[in-house]
């Protein structure tokens, strides 16, 4: 018994180590709750608010996709912190998926133009969550 919980250990060990690492940047908390909840089932998931604890995440992880809310509060939007990210040669390499309520034409083409890689509106269903960021780290992981 004691063997195959080792075993057991070893295994859910190696899942956690397989999943794919996301920053989630979202400052509304229903959101962010959601977001956790949902997604650590597939991945690990971190979440920020603010433009500080943001470029303190990421100069700690390898992330391999970040999830960014366009209206985020403080000195930042999340278009700017897009921006500096697609013209870091640090960061540029990670996809960004921009998740937003702000769904003019004008909002998503900002979107785009900032660097983003694809562009969600809020309200997301699931389904279309999970299959955007499996296909987006795929194209991404060629």
């Amino acid at each position: 018994m004691l063997r195959q919980t080792a075993v057991l250990s070893s295994y859910k060990s190696l899942i956690i180590m397989l999943k794919e690492k996301i920053l989630v940047v979202e400052d509304d908390v229903d959101t962010q709750k959601f977001l956790q909840l949902f997604l650590r089932k597939y991945y690990e998931i971190d979440i920020c608010w603010t433009e500080d604890s943001f470029y303190e995440l990421l100069s700690l992880n390898p992330y391999k996709l970040i999830i960014m809310d366009i209206s985020i509060k403080g000195r930042k939007d999340g278009l700017q912190l897009t921006n500096e990210l697609k013209n870091s040669k640090s960061y540029s390499h990670i996809p960004i998926i921009c998740l937003s309520a702000n769904v003019l034409y004008s909002d998503v083409q900002n979107a785009y133009d900032a660097g983003a890689d694809v562009f969600l509106s809020k309200p997301v269903s699931n389904e279309l969550l999970l299959r955007t960021i499996s296909e987006t780290l795929q194209k991404f992981s060629l």
